[in-house]
């Protein structure tokens, strides 16, 4: 399934005692349709307040329905903030996760000198001015494979530092800066990391070649302050052909959805 969510009222993909989680809604839902319990994996867990645009996941089940049916059922028993777009069947060698390629993350950030109340939770407010130029300049020390120890949470528990970054690129229209960033997989926090980073170097507060010294030290204690949730957004996955997964609207469509 391609799910959706606005993640402000969700403490997060993954589901934990006593709060409420995507995973737990969607678990419920989906369970209702196939009519017996199912467990859900998912292509990337999300943190408290991060949304997503086209989060995969998948489950087995033993219940025969049509993808307009799991599609419909679902969603008519899931709650405002999450919905699914599309309902695919494969075989036992898919995994959300693990057959997964690359991966695609948005940060919006609202730059100008008042709050929006609009997008309050959409976007991370930064009152004064950034410089773009030394953003994208700074950004370039980040493409390719590196070890990305600076830029992951304390309580990362990927066995490898080393990612593989495909792309990073920043563009500002309106007032909306957007960084655009997919790699081969990401570490715990690692998007949030380089979105403060490259935020401090914007603002002048920071070095443009901070950026290449972080990757040098690896040291996440060096690495600077780590951007709010509520700017993040999960975009997709890339799977291979075989599966022959729906295609659904372009990146550009989706960052325009986000922004509005």
């Amino acid at each position: 399934m391609g799910i959706e969510y606005d993640g402000t009222d969700f403490h997060g993909w993954q589901t934990q005692s006593g709060v409420r989680t995507v995973q737990t809604a969607l678990e419920a839902a989906v369970g209702r349709v196939a009519d017996h319990p199912v467990t859900l994996h998912c292509a990337g867990r999300t943190d408290a307040g991060v949304h997503a645009l086209e989060q995969v996941v998948h489950f087995e089940t033993t219940a025969f329905r049509s993808e307009r049916s799991w599609v419909l059922g679902t969603n008519v028993n899931l709650p405002h903030d999450v919905g699914v777009r599309w309902a695919h069947p494969v075989d036992e060698r898919f995994h959300a996760r693990f057959s997964a390629m690359a991966r695609h993350y948005r940060y919006h950030i609202l730059v100008r000198r008042t709050r929006s109340p609009l997008q309050h939770h959409r976007a991370v407010w930064v009152h004064e001015a950034l410089d773009l130029e030394r953003m994208q300049t700074a950004a370039r020390s980040l493409v390719g494979e590196h070890d990305f120890s600076s830029f992951r949470a304390f309580a990362c528990q990927a066995k490898s530092p080393i990612r593989r970054v495909l792309y990073l690129d920043l563009s500002e229209r309106d007032g909306q800066l957007v960084i655009r960033i997919g790699a081969n997989g990401f570490l715990h926090h690692m998007v949030r990391n380089i979105a403060g980073v490259l935020i401090a170097i914007g603002r002048g507060s920071a070095p443009v070649d901070w950026t290449g010294e972080l990757l040098e030290v690896r040291d996440r204690t060096l690495g600077g302050v780590t951007a709010p949730p509520h700017g993040l957004y999960f975009v997709k996955a890339d799977y291979p052909a075989e599966f022959d997964l729906p295609q659904v609207e372009s990146a550009d469509s989706l960052q325009r959805l986000a922004a509005d």
